[in-house]
């Protein structure tokens, strides 16, 4: 499912965020910025461990943060890794907010036309789908309306519940 904002788009699909074919994606990270399981770990065994390596050397950084590395071996040119958790591996809702806020803010300083998020803080983190769909649309929604360079942003997610929720946030922010 895909909803333009005027000559910029937000599509919401079911997938692997890995495979996903834009310029840059995001990696759900911790403030430390190890990557272990769940996205993390699936970016760094098809990217490549160099990915951690670099990204390990921009931090530690703040919760809400994101620092920007290559993508190794992987399709798109960038991984965005937004800590939308801290060392107690929990997330919440303003976590969530600035992680994705500051991700797209990354992706637009450096000219970065297209972006595919994870469901930031859902797996480890703990935090309601729904509730995490709401707020990652609604930033993503409001950011288009205003980026320069920033033409499309993915929602990639990973699991049939997880896509409906993100399809139905998204169906409910169009109708506002």
């Amino acid at each position: 499912m895909n909803v333009s904002i005027g000559n910029r788009e937000i599509e919401v699909i079911k997938g692997d965020i890995t495979e996903a074919a834009t310029e840059a994606i995001v990696n759900a990270a911790n403030n430390h910025l190890w990557m272990g399981a769940g996205v993390a770990g699936a970016i760094k065994r098809k990217g490549g461990i160099e990915i951690e390596q670099e990204a390990i050397s921009k931090g530690p950084i703040k919760v809400g943060e994101a620092v920007i590395t290559g993508a190794g071996r992987l399709k798109a040119k960038y991984v965005i890794h937004a800590a939308g958790m801290g060392q107690d591996l929990q997330s919440d809702a303003q976590k969530v907010k600035e992680a994705t806020r500051n991700s797209l803010r990354l992706a637009e300083s450096h000219k970065i036309s297209s972006i595919a998020f994870p469901a930031i803080g859902t797996g480890v983190g703990g935090f309601p789908v729904e509730e995490c769909a709401e707020i990652m649309v609604g930033e993503a929604a409001s950011f288009l309306q205003n980026s320069k360079y920033l033409r499309k942003v993915m929602l990639v997610l990973f699991d049939e519940s997880t896509t409906n929720a993100f399809q139905v946030a998204l169906k409910s922010h169009v109708l506002q």
